[in-house]
């Protein structure tokens, strides 16, 4: 079974067991951070949109670092205008521990309250006064 969850606005497929780097996330190292799962694959098939809705990747926290550095170079012909600057872009690395069910078995139903009766105020009619003008 593997699922394509999201992060950071980029998504990534995952198996449980993986090592998977993505975009940095708030945690220490150890810490269990849970993903939205876009779609699941198994033996019965592919499953997507409010099937999978309430699953989620639940991963643990391995290291954060950053990237290799990339050079960004902007230059602009005839003008004499260059500008070189790098960027190292941070990220967590994290492994699969569970795809599944947020609430595994344990699913709390949340009782829903009666939303409130609107009774509209019966106004008496008013008859619609038609002005007469002087032609």
């Amino acid at each position: 079974m593997y699922a394509i969850f999201e992060n950071g606005g980029k998504q990534y497929k995952a198996c449980v067991g993986d090592l998977v780097k993505v975009e940095k996330v708030k945690g220490n190292i150890g810490d269990t951070v849970e993903f939205p799962v876009l779609l699941t694959s198994d033996e019965n098939g592919v499953s997507v949109g409010k099937e999978v809705e309430s699953l989620k990747v639940k991963a643990e926290i391995v290291s954060s670092g950053k990237d290799k550095k990339i050079i960004v170079f902007k230059y602009k012909p005839k003008k004499n205008e260059r500008k070189k600057q790098g960027h190292r872009q941070p990220y967590t690395e994290v492994k699969v521990t569970a795809i599944g069910d947020v609430a595994e078995g344990a699913k709390k139903t949340a009782a829903k309250k009666p939303a409130a009766k609107k009774t509209a105020k019966k106004t008496e009619e008013q008859p619609a006064v038609e002005d007469n003008k002087a032609e």
